[in-house]
């Protein structure tokens, strides 16, 4: 798609001296363009705090509309949520829409999303975001907004107001409707889960930054481990290119197996109502036996990524859980790979020495409770053979008079489930 396809914006931003600006105003360039935008200029002003009424001062709004006429920008985008009254009296300096830094990122997300349950919580969002800028039209009579005490069940109101009240049951009423639907959702996403969970099998979630390379990673995973390799995960060079958290189960030479998920990327500034909707989306970070933290190496803003990554995960809640750290995309920098500190890896994702690495941090913190030992089976438990075949590395296999002996390096749970077959060497 060339630039000509792509809905001209201009980004406006306040420096308030609070944040890493710079990073922000390069993070809401690369927003605008994951929302199929041009951003054809970039407008700043340093103030300590908004300005209640138009967000910028009035010189600068007025600058603002002098720069919309000389680019033909559709579109002005902020880098901080504003509120309804800072928008509406944007708008009616620079005649055209504006769209804060909170709207912007729900539009991705509602072009992004692709299951039901991922659906209805971005429709929750923007529903909840809606609510308190419901405000009448801009072209209602004066007349209509003071109106008389007329309208039924709204005495001594304006028709505007009675207006307003009519649109906040009406999202009300559907904000309630998605709810419900999200709870339905949510009762056949949890039969899922539990059925995984039976199995008992490892869980390792791919957490970090967006963009950070978690889906080519799970690929290239899924790629010489997958169980089913058709079912690989979408990756695109932008911003939310993955809303759907995906799990997929790998299985190792060994014939170890884990559950493998890739979850939505973090970015800062999220939206609250965002958070609150994607908790059951993060459900499978939040429940890891390991959390896989992949960060863009070669960002210069790879230290406030991992912040923003760290602080997301505690608004959502999620534990403090064992974490690998997985510096992607060394390719693009002039360090070496792969390389190994502790729990900290540098790698490139299209490298196969460093997914060599990668499995090798992983199993190693994954199956560390891992025991080993020898099981005499009777012939009439051939369940139980073949469990142990399925879900246990197994090492020898020998028919003996009394049953079948196995080696086979098991995990605790299934060591004390079989331990009465437990012999000695």
């Amino acid at each position: 798609m060339d630039n000509s396809e792509l809905v001209p914006v201009i980004n406006i931003g306040l420096n308030t001296g609070r944040y890493n600006f710079d990073y922000a105003m390069e993070e809401l360039k690369a927003l605008s363009e994951a929302n199929h935008m041009n951003v054809v200029e970039t407008t700043v002003q340093n103030l300590s705090q908004p300005v209640a009424g138009t967000y910028f001062g009035t010189g600068k709004v007025e600058e603002l509309r002098d720069i919309v006429v000389d680019t033909g920008a559709e579109i002005v985008v902020a880098n901080d949520e504003l509120t309804p009254s800072q928008i509406r009296n944007l708008e009616k300096v620079v005649k055209v829409p504006v769209m804060d830094r909170t709207g912007l990122i729900l539009a991705i997300f509602a072009n992004r999303a692709q299951s039901r349950e991922a659906k209805l919580q971005v429709e929750l969002a923007k529903l909840q975001y809606q609510m308190p800028r419901l405000h009448t039209a801009m072209n209602q009579r004066l007349d209509q907004q003071t109106g008389t005490s007329a309208g039924g069940g709204f005495t001594n109101r304006g028709a505007g107001e009675a207006q307003i009240e009519l649109n906040r049951r009406t999202v009300q009423r559907q904000i309630n409707h998605v709810r419900h639907e999200l709870k339905e959702v949510d009762k056949s996403a949890t039969v899922k889960r539990q059925q995984r969970e039976r199995v008992q099998l490892p869980n390792v979630a791919l957490i970090g930054y967006t963009n950070a390379g978690k889906s080519t990673i799970m690929n290239e995973l899924i790629k010489r481990y997958g169980m089913n390799e058709d079912k690989q995960v979408m990756v695109k060079n932008m911003l939310f290119a993955t809303l759907d958290t995906s799990v997929r189960q790998l299985q190792f030479d060994d014939s170890k197996k884990l559950l493998l998920s890739d979850t939505v990327g973090f970015v800062s500034q999220l939206p609250t109502t965002l958070v609150e909707a994607f908790k059951s989306t993060l459900y499978e970070a939040a429940n890891a036996d390991l959390l896989i933290q992949v960060v863009d190496y070669s960002s210069p803003n790879r230290i406030d990524m991992m912040s923003t990554t760290k602080k997301t995960l505690t608004e959502i809640g999620v534990p403090d859980l064992p974490m690998v750290t997985v510096y992607n995309k060394a390719d693009l920098t002039d360090n070496d790979y792969p390389s190994r500190a502790g729990d900290e890896i540098v790698v490139s994702a299209k490298d196969p020495a460093s997914i060599d690495l990668l499995v090798q941090v992983i199993r190693e913190k994954v199956f560390k409770n891992y025991v080993t030992a020898t099981f005499l089976i009777p012939f009439e438990k051939g369940d139980v053979v073949s469990y142990l075949n399925e879900h246990a590395s197994v090492k020898a296999t020998d028919y003996l008079e009394n049953g079948t002996k196995i080696e086979a390096e098991v995990t605790n749970v299934d060591y004390q489930r079989f331990e009465q077959y437990v012999v000695e060497e």
